[in-house]
């Protein structure tokens, strides 16, 4: 009878494994490690030294605005519409109000009952609800709501195709088909959670209405539930950067920016001469305002203008939404590009701030430094000390970065290193959108629907502490964060142990977040009934 192995030769097999790891790492370092590492660390320091230039410049025309108070009203003419008692009515221009939606049940009738409770003569606004629904006692519950305004007067319209092709872009440019369309003048869109106060075509329309160049007006967006949960209060962080300073710049230098795809109202024929809705990626608000950017129309973004909405508050909800907002942009730089340096209507520093600026530096080298670099290059020169990275691409430059980011929502300068931690975590899936967006695989046309809650968690939880809900461990777990959180971990005590660089502090708490999100205690959770 053979012998069974012993401990000992357990072990020894244990330590010839060890030590021919050992060896391999030690003959692959010096020639090919090291080198490769180097690199990483030149190529993270060069678009962090963009990003940051790019953070100071916006940072230093903000104060120039806030200075000299710019205001859109001074730089274009504005002044309330009035009565003609000859035309009447008919001296007001005709709005289309459209409204895209799919299986919204939480929140319809919000949005339904505010578009509807906009202050416009009655007889110059058409309110379109275009319902994409697939669950049909959800689309039974929108049409009832529709025949409920229209029994009060109500001009308005609800219209359903056969097939979702294209999603929202397909639902908007369906709708713009129809023949009352043409006898509007202007289109205000809002998602199914946006809800407009009454006198949203007032401060808007007088822009569009006595500036023939002004195609778009852009309101800023204001979060109902920003209180919620901290994932959410790191969402209104980054957003109001987006609204404060992104948006802000853009349209106080080269009168251009994204359309943020609802909240905003469109000069009908600049949108049809700009080529209307395409589907060709998961931005076609984006796609949109480049195209007419590039015709040659300006855009007005109003700071003061606020639109209530809704921030996703599931992690799975805002997950899909990050990648839909990191894909898309990425995927529609790379089939735009060669057509906005060949454009001849528009300035070369305005394609110049359009190719680097908006899609770039924001777009590509702002999601894919911060995970390559701080999640992946600065923990690895921990493991390689012939690799550093000096104190000023370390510490000085993303601290400016993130105290000039942190500017837009002071109320929540206390939760900046919880912020910090999370965008690292959120930037690894953004930098696979990004690289999935420009290498156009996989996941590139992914359109999943932002699920919004209204007031479900309230309805559900009966005003008690919600009670929580069971998930299964396979939904709850998110493998690639666990692994990047070993990872880092892994090198935190590494750095602890045996480096230099006091790395360790921040590892660790980054590993943590990282774990802290792989094992799904992150946002809320709704319970299913």
């Amino acid at each position: 009878m053979d012998r069974l192995p012993s401990a000992a030769t357990f072990e020894s097999m244990h330590y010839g494994s060890a030590s021919q790891m050992g060896l391999i790492w030690q003959q692959a370092r010096a020639p090919l490690v090291v080198p490769v590492l180097k690199l990483l660390v030149v190529l993270c320091l060069a678009m962090s030294v963009m990003l940051f230039v790019e953070r100071v410049y916006m940072g230093i025309v903000i104060v120039l605005v806030k200075l000299f108070r710019y205001k859109p009203e001074k730089k274009y003419k504005w002044e309330p519409l009035r009565d003609d008692l000859e035309l009447g009515n008919s001296a007001y221009p005709m709005v289309l109000v459209q409204i895209p939606m799919y299986n919204e049940k939480e929140v319809y009738q919000l949005s339904i009952g505010a578009a509807c409770g906009l202050s416009w003569p009655s007889d110059r606004i058409i309110i379109q609800v275009l319902d994409d629904s697939t669950d049909p006692i959800i689309k039974n519950m929108v049409e009832v709501e529709c025949q409920r305004w229209a029994s009060k007067g109500i001009n308005i319209k609800y219209e359903i195709r056969e097939n979702r092709n294209g999603y929202k872009a397909g639902a908007l440019k369906e709708g713009m088909k129809h023949s009352y369309v043409n006898l509007c003048d202007y289109v205000a869109i809002f998602d199914a959670d946006f809800q407009p106060e009454p006198n949203f075509l007032w401060r808007t329309i007088p822009f569009l209405a006595h500036n023939p160049e002004v195609a778009l007006v852009q309101a800023r967006w204001k979060f109902v539930n920003a209180n919620e949960c901290l994932m959410t209060r790191m969402q209104e962080m980054s957003l109001d950067y987006h609204f404060l300073v992104e948006q802000e710049v853009g349209s106080s230098t080269y009168a251009f920016f994204g359309f943020n795809g609802t909240a905003g109202v469109w000069r009908i024929s600049a949108l049809n001469e700009a080529g209307g809705w395409k589907d060709r990626t998961t931005v076609e608000d984006m796609d949109l305002a480049v195209r007419a950017g590039l015709k040659g129309g300006k855009f007005v973004y109003l700071s003061d203008l606020k639109v209530k909405s809704e921030l996703p508050s599931t992690f799975k909800a805002f997950r899909y939404q990050q990648h839909r907002w990191s894909c898309g942009p990425a995927n529609l730089f790379k089939k735009m590009a060669m057509e906005i340096i060949r454009n001849k209507k528009v300035s070369m520093w305005k394609k110049f701030y359009v190719i680097y600026s908006f899609f770039f530096v924001r777009k590509i080298v702002a999601h894919v430094v911060t995970f390559v670099f701080y999640c992946v290059v600065m923990p690895a020169t921990v493991l390689v000390p012939e690799v550093e990275v000096p104190k000023w691409g370390a510490v000085y430059i993303p601290s400016i970065i993130t105290l000039l980011n942190a500017v837009g929502t002071p109320r929540s300068l206390h939760l900046l290193v919880f912020w910090i931690l999370f965008e690292n975590v959120m930037s690894m899936h953004r930098t696979k959108a990004t690289l999935t967006g420009l290498l156009e695989a996989g996941r590139v046309n992914e359109w999943v629907v932002t699920e919004k809650l209204g007031d479900a968690l309230k309805t559900k939880s009966g005003g008690k502490a919600a009670r929580q809900p069971r998930i299964r461990t396979g939904e709850r777990l998110h493998f690639l964060e666990l692994l990047v959180g070993a990872y880092l971990f892994f090198c935190g005590c590494y750095d602890l142990t045996y480096g230099r660089n006091h790395y360790f502090i921040y590892l660790f708490l980054q590993s943590i977040a990282f774990f802290v999100v792989g094992i799904g205690y992150v946002g809320t959770f709704v319970p299913n009934s």
